[in-house]
């Protein structure tokens, strides 16, 4: 049985428009593989943020893992997810997936352990049923605390595991189980769909996906889009709004190829991977206006790659544009 994940949208990224999110399109996973999935993306979050860390201006504790919740799922469907995660029948967050040689590895951490105190004090988010704001609110709390807090995290099988997190870019990542082929960032949280990890053709091109959306939260466009006033509905196909929209399409992939270079991931599958998703069948015709032409994106991105090119030969180390003084949204 395939699960029935409840929608959410995100507003910046390879597919902006919140509709996509939103639509009824079939999960493009069961249990077993988005598993899988959502291992890869947190092995690959996990190296981005953390190889990066010393170029981003916000950085938080990170411990190499996705956050999962039992309410994701509906009611009939929870038993099997939860069994499938190694759960049991916990109606708490646990940890759906372990990035290997991460903090949560080296602790011992498995998926489905769940979480039911940090550093002593009861997990209380107060969200409800809504699975997204549980998950939601322990990220935050694990995002608030120091980058180096040793974290003992209670509620696994009765037992306690102690986490020495490592410093990373401030960001979180998750996998959403659709089949459309789209991603997003929201200023703290990467999100790409199961369809998009099946579209990379590798590793290091689902890298660059995540890297380009990761760049969105170093970049923090949400929050420059949002001081820049621009509209987020129709409007944003149109004019000022869609001018800005693909400006910051424009700074996300520039930083992609760095932040790729940068963790020791192909720069040149920024190439690929845009060149394949830009003539692959059903995009959608509407980002036209808010997101650059695919032989655009290729054009400025090779660019970048012979700029980490030559500061590699003359032996340099690599220095991101943007993130010290990123051009102002007007």
């Amino acid at each position: 049985m395939r699960p029935r994940l409840r929608s959410f949208a995100i507003l910046i990224g390879l597919a902006s428009a919140a509709p996509a999110w939103a639509s009824a399109d079939a999960p493009a996973a069961g249990y077993t593989l988005l598993a899988r999935q959502e291992a890869r993306v947190a092995t690959i979050g996990f190296r981005l943020t953390t190889a990066n860390a010393a170029w981003c201006p916000a950085i938080q504790p990170q411990f190499g893992w996705i956050l999962g919740d039992p309410r994701l799922y509906d009611a009939r469907d929870r038993a099997e997810a939860l069994a499938a995660y190694h759960a049991g029948d916990a109606d708490t967050a646990f940890v759906a997936a372990v990035a290997p040689g991460s903090p949560a590895a080296t602790a011992g951490l498995r998926t489905g352990a769940a979480i039911g105190a940090i550093n002593g004090q009861p997990v209380d988010v107060a969200e409800g049923n809504d699975a997204f704001a549980r998950i939601t609110a322990l990220e935050r709390l694990f995002a608030a605390l120091p980058p180096r807090a040793r974290a003992t995290i209670a509620g696994i099988g009765g037992q306690a595991a102690t986490i020495d997190p490592v410093p990373g870019c401030a960001s979180d990542f998750r996998v959403n189980a659709r089949a459309a082929a789209a991603g997003g960032a929201d200023g703290r949280l990467v999100v790409v769909s199961a369809g998009l990890v099946d579209f990379a053709a590798s590793d290091d091109e689902l890298a660059a996906a995540i890297a380009h959306e990761l760049a969105h939260n170093i970049l923090r466009h949400r929050a420059r889009l949002d001081a820049a006033g621009v509209d987020r509905g129709l409007g944003k196909q149109f004019g000022r709004s869609a001018r800005l929209f693909k400006q910051t399409e424009v700074e996300a992939d520039r930083l992609s190829a760095w932040l790729l270079a940068g963790a020791g991931y192909d720069p040149a599958a920024t190439i690929r991977f845009w060149s394949r998703f830009g003539q692959r069948k059903g995009a959608p015709p509407f980002q036209a206006a808010t997101h650059p032409h695919w032989r655009d994106r290729v054009a400025s991105l090779d660019e970048e790659i012979r700029a980490i090119d030559r500061a590699r030969t003359a032996g340099q180390s690599l220095k991101p544009p943007l993130i010290d003084a990123p051009p102002p949204l007007e």
